[in-house]
């Protein structure tokens, strides 16, 4: 009977360690989604605060910013280039 109470003993221990465990790694994907939510609302505002910079010194930026500028207008203007391209495939 020793060998069994053990063994249920054993058994049960180990099952409350699985239990505990997988209820902490619920709690931490659950704590790491709320950072990717927190990072991506960062990021979000970041890209809006970089948005409202360009749209208002695009044509004077800051000496630290000229080349992102300068690469931005570029991208645009290949964008708008290709554009015309699609316009002139299709007959428009």
């Amino acid at each position: 009977m020793d060998f069994l109470d053990k063994l249920s003993e054993t058994i049960t221990s180990k099952g409350r360690e699985v239990s505990d465990k997988a209820k902490d790694l619920a709690e931490i994907a659950s704590l790491k989604s709320q950072i990717n939510t927190c990072e991506e609302v960062i990021r979000k505002n970041y890209i809006e605060i970089g948005k409202m910079y360009y749209e208002q010194h695009a044509l004077e930026p800051g000496e630290e910013y000229e080349e992102a500028c300068r690469a931005i207008m570029n991208a645009k203007n290949g964008v708008a280039d290709l554009e015309q391209k699609i316009r002139d495939v299709k007959g428009i």
